[in-house]
């Protein structure tokens, strides 16, 4: 079985219930809202996207940092109750990286987060001695840590470089920017023109990327509010997806949240030739997969994550790239029907059964 390192990001998610007559909530003061029991959880892409993976039958270890303290331990138990491999590094001077969900029915979530250890992860984090064995890297939300994106993006070259120059297949997946933060005033085209040379399978979201290489088009979207993803339309995706493939990247999965997936892979890619995947059903494919309709939107809470554990695991047990999209997509919407990230989750044979049953598709975007 192929081996697979998760690293980067990790936090530890409090994600209050709320009833589906909710209705708008916003944090203006002095207002009181009342929720249900708060589901604990990990969060972030090493847990999301690692424990999914583990869950889908992959051989995983996570690697990230926490602090010295009692959400680090909360995390420790939490990933070791799994009977995952981890190797998650401890921190004295941090605290232990979280987030508070707001996610309320219907309404896309917001996040109160504090960084964290996760600021303070650099590419000594990741030695030789966590490479070796390993087939794949997948790491994750670089904008939400500190020495990931300072420096236009040194030590996370030297990351993806060290892996990739180790003969280990790499990903990479982004997570969203806020303008006003310091990770919004890095110079991010820079950092991906630095990095995707060294990066086989980039899976960020629509919003991310487009906020990355095309700042003002992200503003004109912001401005005209609603779901980002349902203000573009397959032939921005596909433009997007190609300025990815040209600045490096081998494969590109962007995620366009209810809307879809869009795929494209160039011609020739090592990691399909290293992994032995049949090239004809990889190289050179391109294509949209509309998303499935869930049955309810309970939380999109760590819905990307999971499409990406989906379709990586799919990819290391040797589909074809438009079915590993397909489960990404199927994954994606099984997810949003729980409130927890892992909750709503079944195996990829599952998946594949609802999926052949006539799984009804969302035709939201042309």
């Amino acid at each position: 079985m192929k081996k697979v390192l998760v690293a980067g990001h990790i936090c530890l998610d409090i994600t209050p219930v709320f009833s589906q007559e909710a209705g708008d909530v916003s944090l203006d003061p002095g207002k009181l809202f009342v929720v249900g029991p708060a589901a604990i959880s990990t969060g972030g892409a090493v847990a999301n996207t690692g424990l999914a993976m583990h869950l889908f039958g992959a051989d995983v270890t996570l690697l990230g940092k926490v602090g010295d303290d009692r959400f680090g331990e909360l995390v420790r138990s939490a990933v070791q109750s799994c009977g995952v491999k981890e190797n998650i590094k401890s921190d004295d001077q941090c605290a232990t990286s979280y987030t508070v969900v707001i996610a309320p029915p219907d309404v896309d979530r917001t996040f109160l987060h504090c960084p964290g250890a996760n600021d303070a992860f650099s590419e000594q984090d990741i030695t030789q001695e966590d490479l070796g064995g390993i087939d794949l890297l997948h790491f994750g939300y670089p904008p939400l840590m500190k020495r990931m994106f300072q420096q236009d993006g040194e030590e996370l070259l030297c990351i993806m470089k060290k892996a990739h120059e180790n003969g280990v297949i790499t990903s990479l997946d982004m997570a969203a920017v806020d303008p006003a933060a310091e990770a919004g005033k890095a110079d991010w085209k820079t950092i991906l023109k630095k990095v995707l040379p060294f990066v086989d399978l980039f899976v960020p979201s629509f919003e991310e990327l487009c906020f990355m290489l095309r700042r003002e088009r992200y503003e004109e979207l912001v401005r005209k509010g609603g779901d980002l993803c349902l203000l573009t339309n397959t032939a921005e995706l596909e433009s997007m997806a190609e300025e990815a493939l040209a600045l490096g990247a081998s494969c590109v999965m962007l995620k366009a949240g209810t809307a879809g997936i869009w795929y494209a892979c160039k011609r020739y890619s090592r990691f399909v030739r290293q992994l032995g995947l049949p090239v004809d059903q990889w190289e050179g494919k391109k294509g949209f997969i509309p998303s499935f309709e869930p049955v309810a939107v309970r939380s999109a809470t760590g819905a990307g994550d999971v499409a990406i554990a989906a379709f990586l695991t799919a990819m290391l047990r040797g589909d074809g790239l438009k079915s590993c999209v397909t489960l990404a997509s199927a994954a994606g919407a099984a997810c949003v029907e729980d409130y927890s990230a892992l909750g709503g989750l079944v195996s990829l044979e599952e998946l594949e059964k609802r999926i052949e049953s006539g799984w009804k598709k969302q035709i939201l975007i042309a």
